[in-house]
């Protein structure tokens, strides 16, 4: 986890501050602290602080803020605080009112709220995690060890780990009839609980998990949930506003939450109903907190456990909360409380990365925060008030977009830094760092490729993991003698649209041969003299993508010379795992090289197997498998860093629709000349609420769809205005983006079959009979039943080329 700054409001943060109104000019006076006691004077002086205009995009912040207005316009909430951190420097802005009955009130920075599920990881999460730090609790012990009553049914084997990441198998809560009151009685009601699910074997968010830890920690250290929080980790931390049961004196700064069936409203009061039947001090819910004390929380969890000169936790209990816990037969992804991948991880929003981590609360709470980029969002507001009619479901996750999207310096479409291209070390597994095939030849030494003369084909995508080029890492290798480039598509530096020439590299002065111009497939001249021919590319993951076709051409090229080819292998970055589509019938092309279906599921160093054996070449191949892969991970979930491999391949978003709307990319546009290729597309005669209209009654899933228009400024439909849809990603598990291509190209058929070209996406598809059950109106399963008997087969065929697990 990257190492945050120790000081900030100890040594001054900047603050940039929005009123209600409207985006005012940035305050940069720092906000004065007390010095903590443990704290020694510095040595040296701190850097100056970066001004807000140095860190902020304020047009995208004036965007933030005015789709929260308009939200709260449309009643979903009644006001709300925002509050933003990257790397030491504070946008913050409060919004409407944190009581509209009996009387308003305006929404204030220390407006204190109700933090609903919030409690179970500013409360319960850290104060067990503090108890396994200590040696007090095992992660892996059963519950029962603490809570010996907590047995039968099959309860003995749910561990602690199982209550954190809600894969006991309990189910949600605890009924309300008959009625009951006291913690006693809801620890009864628990031990009495039957499973829904084995323990381990599904994700089921459950309160009664936490109603459970709650109590493991009163039982262990003797001090209840309260006390235990305010001692060992808002005292140190110096968070005033938060705790449990909040004083009369705080009252008037209290956020409301709904109004009781005798008309009074809630005020000071845990909403959730089972927290106030236990009395307000519960697991799972009852916490109230600022937003600024929700900030030097997060802080703390940025600083490895350290803020402002004080340590709450080690730093290797951090990484333990923050990383999956979950059993490995589990697709949810949850650390010690912490929410990091699963369907509640909205507030994630587009951009940040899948090592970051959060949570929501019912009351319309969230936290979220990103280590990579030294980031976190946190939006506070009691959208329960004074009814249960407000929502913030979609708001918050268009406030994870627009804040991540608001930091200047941080490139999100190529998923990195611009100062620091490195991203987590650790994949969100907990487990060793993914190593592409350069990285593992170059912790070899370079030993295979040691006294040749060696021609490598590649482009900017090839780099180790620190974003070294392949290029400059075996010219400098001892004993490796690289003495020919080879580009395919888009040139050595991946930036061209067209036809590649032959040149000259400028830093190493090797030639550059172009196997995107006039050939395709090095010349006999061109491998003369060469020992090895070492091919390092990205690919994508779909059949059209033309760079399998390049390594597939260079390697019968290198068979027929007699030499040998070395595949540096990288992992499919939409994973390797989901396959689906038709495979091509007709003879093969540059954009269907094998029999091979749309999205493959493998990568590079497998089709060059099975492109070797299956074509009858017998070339001397060999491949440098990757390290520390699962073929079920996608590339953010690695730890490797993105690059965009080709001028309009600007996201792994657009990289998981690319399989299936790149189909229609002859037709229509999509998205080429935008900022967001892949992720938009329309034609001028599309009508876009008509068209989306259509689109939703599939039901795709794993995808929305929002009405646009938009002029492209290159390829399809250049200058011309057109309508159609922006794709949002709501769940790529779920998302079947050749699905997603068929239902497109199906509707546009239906509702333009004057106008949709329909016979260009066969350029791509391939396959005569999906086009022309598209031309017939068939449904989208008649359609894919088509596919099974030569997809069956590739299926059988493909494994035994397979590589990794």
């Amino acid at each position: 986890m990257n190492s945050f700054r120790k000081t900030l409001f100890a040594c001054g943060s900047v603050i940039l501050t929005a009123c209600q109104s409207g985006l005012e000019q940035p305050a940069t006076t720092p906000l004065a602290q007390p010095t903590p006691p443990s704290e020694s004077p510095r040595a040296t002086p701190e850097k100056p602080a970066r001004q807000p205009s140095e860190v902020f995009d304020f047009q995208k912040l004036a965007t933030l803020n005015a789709e929260i207005r308009e939200a709260i316009a449309e009643g979903k909430l009644p006001g709300g605080v925002l509050w933003i951190e990257h790397d030491g420097v504070v946008h913050h802005n409060t919004f409407g009112y944190r009581a509209l009955e009996p009387v308003r009130e305006p929404t204030t920075l220390d407006t204190i709220y109700d933090a609903a599920s919030l409690t179970k990881v500013i409360a319960t999460a850290p104060a067990i995690s503090k108890l396994i730090e200590d040696g007090k609790v095992r992660l892996d012990a059963p519950v029962a060890t603490y809570i010996p009553g907590f047995i039968g049914s099959g309860k003995e084997s749910i561990t602690v780990r199982h209550l954190l990441t809600h894969t006991s198998g309990l189910r949600p809560g605890l009924g309300r009839r008959p009625e009951w009151h006291g913690v006693a009685k809801a620890i009864e009601f628990a031990e009495g609980e039957e499973l829904r699910a084995k323990p381990g074997e599904r994700f089921i968010y459950s309160d009664i998990n936490y109603i459970l830890l709650g109590e493991i920690v009163h039982r262990v250290n003797g001090r209840d949930l309260r006390t235990f929080a305010r001692e060992f980790i808002y005292r140190p931390l110096r968070m005033p506003d938060s705790g449990f049961l909040p004083s009369t004196n705080k009252l008037s700064r209290i956020a409301p939450t709904t109004r009781q069936e005798d008309g009074s409203i809630l005020r000071g009061v845990v909403h959730d109903p089972t927290s106030r039947r236990m009395g307000g001090i519960a697991g799972h819910a009852g916490l109230f907190v600022t937003a600024s004390d929700l900030a030097r929380f997060a802080r703390m969890i940025l600083g490895e456990g350290a803020s402002d000169g004080t340590r709450v936790f080690s730093g290797d209990t951090v990484a333990l909360m923050t990383s999956n816990q979950a059993p490995a037969t589990v697709s949810s992804k949850r650390g010690i409380g912490w929410d990091i991948d699963t369907g509640y991880s909205g507030p994630r929003g587009l951009h940040f990365s899948k090592s970051s981590f959060g949570h929501t609360g019912w009351t319309g709470t969230s936290i979220w925060i990103d280590p990579p980029s030294k980031s976190f969002v946190i939006f506070l507001s009691n959208r329960n008030h004074p009814t249960e009619d407000g929502t913030v479901v979609q708001l918050r996750k268009r406030i994870g977009t627009l804040a991540a999207e608001s930091i200047k310096g941080i490139d999100w479409l190529a998923g990195k830094d611009g100062k620091d291209a490195r991203l987590a070390a650790k994949s969100i597994n907990g487990t060793d760092e993914a190593l592409n095939g350069i990285d593992v030849l170059k912790r070899r030494g370079f030993g295979t490729l040691r006294g040749k003369k060696i021609g490598l084909i590649t482009n900017h995508t090839g780099h180790d993991r620190r974003r070294n080029a392949t290029i400059d890492l075996l010219h400098r290798a001892p004993e490796v003698n690289l003495v020919a480039l080879f580009s395919p598509e888009h040139g050595i530096r991946g930036k061209l649209d067209a036809k590649v020439d032959d040149g000259r590299d400028d830093k190493t002065g090797l030639p550059i041969y172009s196997l995107y111009g006039s050939r395709r497939i090095p010349t006999a001249e061109q491998l003369k003299g060469l020992n090895a021919l070492v091919f390092d590319i990205q690919d994508i993951g779909a059949r059209f993508y033309t760079y399998a076709s390049t390594m597939g051409n260079c390697l019968k090229a290198a068979a027929d010379s007699g030499i040998p080819f070395v595949v540096l292998d990288r992992v499919n970055p939409i994973n390797g795992s989901s396959i689906a589509g038709p495979i091509h019938t007709g003879e093969s092309s540059f954009v269907a090289y094998h029999s091979v279906p749309l999205r493959h599921g493998m990568t590079l160093g497998e089709l060059a197997r099975m492109y070797n054996a299956e074509k009858g070449w017998n070339a001397q191949l060999d491949v440098v498998e990757i390290q520390n892969w699962n073929r079920d991970a996608w590339l953010d979930e690695t730890g490797l860093p993105w690059t965009n491999p080709s001028p309009n391949m600007r996201s792994l978003t657009a990289a998981a629709f690319y399989p299936g709307l790149g189909l229609v990319e002859f037709s229509i546009s999509v998205g080429r000349g935008t900022p967001k290729p892949f992720e938009i597309f329309g034609a001028p005669y599309v009508k876009e609420n008509e068209f989306v209209e259509e689109l939703r009654k599939a039901n795709l899933n794993g995808v929305e769809f929002t009405p646009v228009r938009f002029k492209p400024s290159s390829s399809v439909f250049k200058d011309e205005s057109c309508g159609g849809a922006v794709l949002i990603l709501t769940d790529r598990a779920k998302l079947k983006p050749i699905d997603l291509g068929i239902v497109v190209a199906s509707t546009l058929q239906r509702l333009y079959p004057k106008d949709f070209a329909l016979d260009k996406v066969n350029k791509l598809l391939r396959h005569e009979p999906t086009l022309e059950a598209i031309r017939a109106g068939r449904s989208l399963a008649e359609i894919k039943a088509l596919w099974q008997p030569e997809f069956e087969e590739f299926l059988k065929r493909r494994k035994r080329f397979l590589l990794y697990p």
